[in-house]
């Protein structure tokens, strides 16, 4: 009888908790939403997860600031050949985007 009495309160006290826990974190997203913090931070991680330093690209591909366009391409096209072959998909999308930030690096260059 104290057993079942026990896991009764257990049960209880857990719903009670599991409910102010979801109400102060729906207060929370309120709050955020209402202050423009939330959407800023979102956009903060959306950013930096997305953009790849010239620095970054130069050195995936191992290539310097004086490569000509030729040879990172001929660099890009090996490692991604060989990344395709061996089946990491991680580091052939690191090497594709490393070669689209020296693209566009060395376009902005010509104009």
């Amino acid at each position: 009888m104290a057993a079942k009495l026990l896991a009764n309160l257990i049960i209880m006290g857990s719903g009670i908790l599991g409910r102010a826990v979801f109400q102060a974190y729906r207060k929370a997203l309120e709050n955020a939403n209402k202050t423009g913090v939330a959407q800023e931070t979102v956009n903060n991680i959306f950013k930096a997860s997305r953009t790849m330093t010239e620095q970054e690209a130069r050195q995936i591909l191992g290539v310097t600031e004086r490569s000509s366009w030729d040879e990172i391409m001929q660099k890009y096209d090996t490692m991604f050949e060989m990344n395709s072959k061996n089946g990491s998909f991680y580091l052939q999308s690191k090497v594709h985007r490393a070669k689209e930030r020296l693209e566009a690096v060395y376009q902005q260059n010509r104009d």
